[in-house]
């Protein structure tokens, strides 16, 4: 499981504590909520885990951990819950591996093992393993519930719906196609990917208002009938042997939770404390006497920080439950949503305020919508809210320029005072705003464009468009007279500086002029270099493409309100003003080709023989296997140096002052020196460093502990001293260096010169390629149990190579391979990378386990 950071700091600091503790005396400790239909009632929860560590502590391991970042999906559960912005039951899915416990009081968890079994499959899990949607399993059962939730949601989605359903959802290897065919067995029907109902921007039908039918004939037609040349339908599973989705039959919303009173929470120890406060007083309350206090929404950020860069957060507050925040109005001119509406949520009010304000009045709400569209997956937005957004600061934050533009203004609130911040005020530097120390974002307001002669449009640049933060966006406004020239103007790019930044030069020349006039496209582009002159090697990198994307997103800004302005007398650049519109994913696979090799077995199609347990969560990896007696757990210390001699190692500081770490392992607990030396196929890697390391991540040693939390914790208390060498990096400088490998096989076959000489052509060049990533979601992991008798040890690996594991285990453990028995249940992808990389872990974990005497995980 994902650890995280102890400190052996109080919760709270002792001047702080008698008032904190009077806020909050009367709270509650006990966290209520239902799991898979099961009432599930907690009054000493762990204050450090997170829905993921408590779903797989108590051993429903269907839910997997990936990436712990909410990138991959692979740990998607349901939370089923009241929304009151909406005012409905919802189904949300979410990120398991951010989700705090507390999170999910007074609702229902459902996890994969929760809607079937193989014995008894969810229509969902049923397709998905017999469409071949399934092949190393290890993301399946996040996909499943994204599927799951949708259907929940709505019981006829369009093929869009089915698509975007997916989008916080990765998969290595089984492919997308097998995976969306099954999917697509629940949709409304196949129609035009173009179609606005799919997201697109009309198809050629509703262009030429024939509302549907074919007298305005279809792009895709290959004949005057209407029917699809080269077209073909989906595969569609239909009855008989396939389950009928009924949605009466699913699991129902407990009755309970509808009646369920939401009280204040308090729970913890004395490293951390969790307050759940239900009302906005009461948060209020609590910011008074305790300013530094952590608010939590979606916890998308937090967690993160608290996993990969060690930030410790005592006191957090979670304010998901304040219903205060999570309401939203229509005013005559403007929108005002709560701080904390998920972003989901707000996606769905801002294209009704399009509705509600009219096309004109409302772009403002289509850029956000178009903004938030491309913002993460379905998981992050179900929880994510734009004061999170707002208060994180971030330079590349895609909602944050939009609302700087439109004069938007934050309405911030302290138990004393409310505070009304313009955008335009509220940034300050990188992740500084200007917030006050006690105060909560409690609105924001959107206000709406003039109904004539102002336009707004918002772009985003990103490596890929679905689910990838921005490398630059924008969110561009003018407002014209009659005779269109500019009165106002605002200009906000994101990713071009520490902090959302308006482009003042560029602002400041286009005041004044006349829009249509190409000079003035020609003297904004000139004041944008000025405004983002971006040097060599500012952070973030790329300076040239960055200051290209924002002088583009300008350049296409003005030719789209010069076509809306007067499109029969401009000279329009319609190339840069389509958006690229992805159509529905297709795929076609040939079932006959094998048919002619058809034996009894072979050349048949055949459903992975694991698919459905696979589907259901009932599979096993390695990290599955239930814990054993007495079990450790194994954290690495890794190199933070490219190439540096390792001066010294103090563990000291790990074993004395972390409750819990039991022993430190390194080379010196191997049986001999050249039992540290392994790799195929010289020998040239060491298990642990010895005096020198030679990349960044190589293992020096491992810390035992009683927690995987405990095991993170000391080994970041492991101090090692270095003297940095120098490094090699490029091929260019190994050249240099005269930096080879030995070669001293070589197969000679024919005359390469002279096949040179008599070619009749000859191309030369260069070729770059950088590293690429194996990409398998499940980690290397490994469990090393030994035994009491001869040195025996069995040994689960999520290898490739058991055999070579094997041997390298009998090395490090100095007894005969036949004491060896090395086992793999499955893998969660490997392609290759865990061949030769998983055995260094497992030689590392076996070390651990013979020292100790005690299984190591």
């Amino acid at each position: 499981m994902a650890p995280g950071r102890l400190d052996p700091q109080p919760a709270v600091a002792p001047e702080s504590q008698r008032t904190l503790a009077s806020v909050t005396e009367t709270y509650h400790d006990t966290i209520t909520f239902y799991l898979n239909g099961t009432r599930v009632s907690l009054d000493t929860a762990d204050p450090e885990i997170t829905l993921l560590e408590y779903l797989r502590g108590i051993g429903l391991t269907g839910t997997k951990l990936g990436c712990a970042e909410g990138g991959c999906g692979a740990c998607t559960v349901v939370v089923s819950q009241y929304n009151p912005t909406s005012k409905q039951i919802y189904h949300a899915i979410v990120n398991a591996c951010l989700a705090p416990l507390v999170s999910v009081d007074g609702k229902h968890v459902i996890t994969v093992e929760g809607i079937g079994n193989v014995k008894n499959p969810h229509p969902a899990q049923e397709r998905i393993a017999k469409g071949n949607g399934s092949q190393c399993g290890f993301c399946t059962p996040g996909i499943v519930m994204s599927l799951y939730a949708l259907l929940r949601n709505n019981e006829s989605p369009s093929e869009l719906d089915v698509e975007e359903a997916f989008d916080g959802n990765l998969c290595r290897c089984t492919g997308y196609r097998p995976i969306l065919d099954a999917a697509q067995t629940f949709s409304a029907g196949k129609g035009c990917g173009m179609a606005k109902a799919n997201g697109g921007s009309g198809c050629c039908k509703e262009k030429n208002g024939t509302n549907g039918t074919n007298g305005g004939g279809c792009c895709k037609d290959g004949a005057t009938n209407g029917s699809n040349g080269d077209d073909q339908p989906i595969k569609r599973f239909t009855p008989p042997g396939f389950i009928e989705y009924n949605p009466d039959t699913q699991l129902i919303f407990p009755s309970a939770l509808r009646k369920h009173e939401y009280r204040p929470l308090a729970f913890g120890n004395k490293r951390k404390r969790w307050f759940r406060p239900v009302t906005l007083q009461q948060l209020l309350e609590i910011k008074s006497v305790y300013p530094s206090a952590k608010i939590i929404g979606g916890s998308t950020e937090t967690q993160i920080e608290v996993k990969f860069k060690a930030m410790q957060y005592s006191v957090s507050v979670y304010v998901g439950d304040i219903a205060e925040l999570r309401g939203y109005t229509f005013a005559d001119d403007h929108l005002e949503v709560g701080g904390n509406v998920t972003l989901t949520d707000l996606e769905d009010l801002t294209e009704r305020a399009v509705e509600h304000y009219g096309r004109e009045r409302g772009q403002v709400f289509a850029a956000i919508r178009k903004q938030i569209r491309y913002f993460a997956g379905r998981q992050i937005r179900n929880v994510g809210t734009p004061a999170g957004n707002l208060a994180t600061a971030s330079p590349i934050s895609d909602l944050n320029p939009v609302l700087v533009a439109s004069d938007g203004v934050l309405v911030a609130k302290s138990l004393d005072e409310t505070v009304e911040i313009p955008m335009s005020e509220f940034f300050k530097g990188y992740r500084v705003t200007a917030l006050p120390p006690d105060a909560i974002i409690a609105a924001i307001r959107i206000p709406c464009l003039k109904a004539k002669g102002e336009y707004m449009r918002a772009y985003k640049q990103a490596k890929r468009k679905d689910d990838d933060i921005a490398i630059v966006n924008a969110a561009l406004r003018v407002r014209l007279d009659d005779t269109n020239v500019v009165e106002d103007c605002c200009l906000v790019y994101g990713g071009m500086a520490p902090i959302t930044i308006a482009a003042k030069k560029a602002m400041g020349y286009l005041q004044g002029k006349t829009f249509t006039d190409p000079k003035t496209l020609e003297g904004v582009m000139n004041a944008l270099e000025q405004d983002f002159d971006l040097r060599f090697g500012v952070p973030g990198g790329m300076a040239t493409y960055r200051k290209s994307l924002a002088l583009g997103f300008f350049y296409r800004f003005y030719h789209e309100i010069r076509s809306a302005l007067n499109p029969e007398d401009a000279e329009i650049d319609e190339d840069a003003m389509a958006e690229i519109e992805r159509e529905i994913s297709k795929g076609y696979k040939d079932h006959t080709v094998g048919a002619a090799y058809e034996k009894k077995i072979i050349g048949k199609e055949q459903p992975h023989v694991a698919a459905m347990k696979q589907c259901t969560g009932e599979a096993q990896y390695t990290d599955d296997i239930p814990v054993q007696r007495n079990e450790l757990y194994g954290c690495l210390v890794l190199s933070t140096k490219a190439h540096a001699k390792i001066l010294s190692v103090d563990a000291a500081l790990a074993l004395e002052t972390v409750p819990g770490v039991v022993d430190y392992v390194d080379h010196r607990d191997l049986p001999s020196p050249e039992a540290n030396w392994w790799g195929a196929p010289n020998c040239d890697e060491t298990f642990f460093a010895l005096d020198e390391v030679f990349s960044a991540g190589q293992p020096i040693g491992m810390v035992l502990g009683t927690s995987a939390k405990v095991a993170e914790a000391g080994a970041r208390a492991v101090r090692v001293v270095y003297e940095e060498l120098p490094a090699i990096f490029t091929i260019e400088e190994a050249i240099a260096a005269e930096s080879y490998f030995d070669h001293y096989r070589y197969i000679h076959n024919g005359d390469v010169e002279k096949a040179f000489t008599d070619a009749d052509h000859v191309f030369e060049g260069v070729a770059r390629m950088g590293g690429q990533e194996h990409f398998y979601l499940e980690t290397n992991a490994c469990v090393a149990i030994p035994k009491p008798e001869d040195g025996e040890m069995e040994i689960w690996s999520s290898t490739q190579n058991p055999s070579e594991t094997q041997a390298y285990v009998a090395q490090v453990t100095g007894v005969a391979a036949n004491k060896i028995v090395s086992k793999v249940k499955r893998l969660g992808g490997g392609f290759g990378g865990k061949e030769t990389r998983s055995i260094q872990l497992a030689g590392i974990c076996a070390t651990a386990a013979k020292k100790s005497k005690r299984p190591v995980r």
